[in-house]
């Protein structure tokens, strides 16, 4: 990450549990920074811990060697950690032995765009089909004028908001997307597993083991396949994709597969 951001005009933004920023800082602290006032765009590190009881808000800047210069924010946490007028980004802290966090990502309807419809108004795909869908997330009033830049022609073209919706965009339901590695299979975590998964359109979910290995599995604070698809199929998922085997299956990874969609399909 580092290496990707410095020298650049960005703002990261970086979320963990208990102990992230102790831990980042000590990262940040491992190198001398004596180059960093050359850089023409500085980068600012924006980092979040997630506990029980808030959030704690820390801000690193490269110009500063990334030495934290202002005292930390707290603020309450209701499970969101970013919301914007399309989606929001929602954790929940499980545990791994230690605080680990999941994530769903959670959309508050999709837009479509109809080609068909843009062919018969004559207009071309470009960024102005952000601005629409921004228009369409913010609830503009449809009655309001919306403008489409024509390429090439330094033209524009006016529309009406709700008539434009209606000639080239399908309003679908948004989707949730979740994605859970790193727990224990125990009664807490699987309470707020099935909870904070629940009617996820696309689940992500490990499965290191496989039921044989049961006990390792515990002793490591990792799923089995089978408990996966069991979990998957006790939250309503529509579809979910297991991941993170343990090496000690090399090449036997058709059966991580089977024993979770046999787990979901009995469980559901």
């Amino acid at each position: 990450m580092l290496r990707l951001f410095l020298g650049r005009d960005k703002h990261l933004f970086m979320y963990g549990p208990k102990g992230f920023l102790n831990n980042a800082e000590s990262k940040l602290g491992g190198y001398t920074w004596n180059l960093v006032e050359k850089y023409n765009y500085r980068l600012s590190m924006h980092l979040t811990e997630v506990q029980s009881d808030g959030l704690i808000d820390k801000t690193y800047y490269c110009r500063d060697r990334f030495l934290a210069r202002e005292k930390p924010v707290k603020q309450p946490f209701n499970e969101i950690l970013h919301e914007e007028d399309g989606f929001q980004v929602c954790c929940a802290i499980l545990d791994h032995g230690l605080p680990c966090l999941a994530f769903s990502i959670l959309e508050r309807f999709h837009v479509n765009i109809v080609k068909e419809g843009l062919e018969t108004l004559g207009l071309e795909t470009g960024p102005w089909l952000t601005r629409f869908k921004q228009a369409l997330y913010s609830q503009t009033d449809p009655d309001s004028e919306f403008e489409v830049e024509i390429p090439g022609k330094q033209a524009k073209k006016l529309f009406q908001l709700g008539d434009l919706t209606e000639q080239i965009a399908f309003i679908t339901p948004g989707q949730k997307i979740t994605y859970i590695t790193d727990v224990v299979y125990s009664d807490s975590n699987n309470e707020k597993i099935i909870d904070f998964a629940k009617d996820s359109d696309q689940l992500f979910i490990e499965a290191v083991f496989l039921e044989k290995d049961r006990e390792m599995a515990k002793e490591k604070c990792h799923l089995t396949a089978r408990q996966a698809g069991e979990l998957a199929a006790r939250a309503g998922a529509k579809q979910f994709n297991v991941f993170h085997f343990s090496p000690r299956y090399p090449g036997q990874e058709s059966l991580l597969y089977q024993e979770a969609s046999e787990a979901y399909k009995k469980f559901i």
